[in-house]
């Protein structure tokens, strides 16, 4: 097993118990970063190419036995980081609650990430991405004011509101244990990361400057200059033009005749905005659009499907997206000036052996002692 030597968590173990969305993808971060995260599966679990799982080690143990966990338990006394998304009492009920992790070892960083959290009498309840927005207030504030709110992918819940607050707090923790030498429990619940998410949007309506009803606030598409409008070719672009200097590059851009009429942008006059710019709009392909706004601050954009963001210039120029064993993905976000870029590797459908696994990290000892305890 190769030791990761780049990225500014080099030397920093993760143990990733395998499950669906957030967790393998921040244990995915964790690797873009430069962990060593050691995923444990199933016995009898595939990669299927999952980009999500580049750059683990895989070992396969049954929890449902007292082997399985007690590798486990030898690993953890290893690890500096455990992350699991596995509903509230799952883990305790395996014998690998927090009480008994962090008494095997006192400096680990205990990550869960859940939709409800850990409390809470939602908390024990099933769940996905739409329901733990729906009750933020989030998924009312999306979509047309005539339509129900539409799914917005599984981005706000699980990876905006879910892996990313996960990371934020492991590796707040992380850093909290250099001082303290204690490791401690992360509870980042979705419901709760999503909150802190639209904290612009409770801002907004504090000072009376958003309304419940959809698709009549700045940003929720009821402003003219703050939405998609369709071309000619049934494709998009999105306008995002909201200060008057880009406003005014928009009008320049469109090349209307009643530019003076359109610089009334109060709300009253955003019906009649909106319908003129869609007339505009409909005159060209999305392409000439983008070429007619190519340079300028008009904030208009071309809405491109996955393919096209990957081609785009400027993702090419950031080397954003990168096809690793024939699988396009997006590369490591962010980047450091220092720390070295970290390579995704692709998921391997190769397992770890777990006793070289548990020697590597430095347990030669407990191996022994579990082994004259059989």
């Amino acid at each position: 097993m190769t030791v990761r030597s780049a990225g500014p968590l080099s030397g920093v173990r993760v143990l990733e118990l395998a499950g669906l969305g957030p967790a393998p993808h921040a244990g995915m971060q964790l690797g873009d970063l430069g962990a060593e995260v050691v995923r444990v599966e199933r016995p009898g679990m595939t990669v299927d190419g999952d980009v999500l799982l580049r750059h683990r080690s895989r070992v396969q143990l049954d929890l449902r036995t007292p082997p399985g966990v007690e590798t486990l338990r030898l690993l953890l006394t290893g690890a500096d980081i455990l992350i699991e998304g596995f509903r509230p009492g799952v883990m305790e009920r395996l014998g690998l609650g927090p009480d008994e992790c962090l008494a095997l070892n006192p400096r680990l960083i205990y990550g869960r990430v859940t939709g409800w959290g850990q409390s809470g009498p939602l908390a024990p309840r099933a769940g996905h991405d739409i329901n733990y927005i729906a009750v933020t207030g989030v998924l009312h504030a999306m979509g047309r004011r005539a339509l129900p709110p539409p799914p917005p992918l599984n981005v706000v819940g699980d990876f905006g509101g879910g892996s990313m607050f996960l990371l934020v707090g492991v590796l707040a923790a992380l850093w909290e244990r250099a001082r303290s030498g204690r490791g401690q429990v992360v509870d980042a619940a979705m419901v709760d990361g999503v909150g802190v998410l639209g904290q612009m949007l409770w801002s907004f309506r504090a000072a009376g400057a958003w309304s419940d009803e959809r698709e009549s606030n700045l940003l929720d598409g009821g402003a003219p200059y703050y939405r998609t409008y369709e071309c000619a070719d049934g494709k998009y672009v999105a306008v995002g033009a909201i200060e008057t200097a880009f406003y005014e590059q928009l009008l320049q851009g469109l090349g209307v005749p009643d530019a003076d009429e359109l610089r009334a942008r109060q709300a009253d006059n955003w019906s009649r905005l909106h319908r003129r710019f869609e007339q505009i709009f409909a005159t060209r392909t999305r392409d000439e659009w983008a070429r007619i706004f190519a340079g300028t601050d008009a904030c208009v954009t071309p809405v491109l499907t996955f393919d096209e963001a990957a081609a785009h210039p400027h993702a090419i120029d950031r080397d954003a997206f990168a096809s690793v064993k024939g699988v396009l993905q997006a590369m490591p976000a962010p980047r450091f000036s220092r720390s070295g870029a970290v390579q995704p590797v692709a998921p391997t459908e190769d397992l770890a052996d777990p006793d070289v696994l548990v020697k590597r990290w430095g347990h030669d000892s407990l191996r022994a002692e579990r082994d004259g305890r059989a």
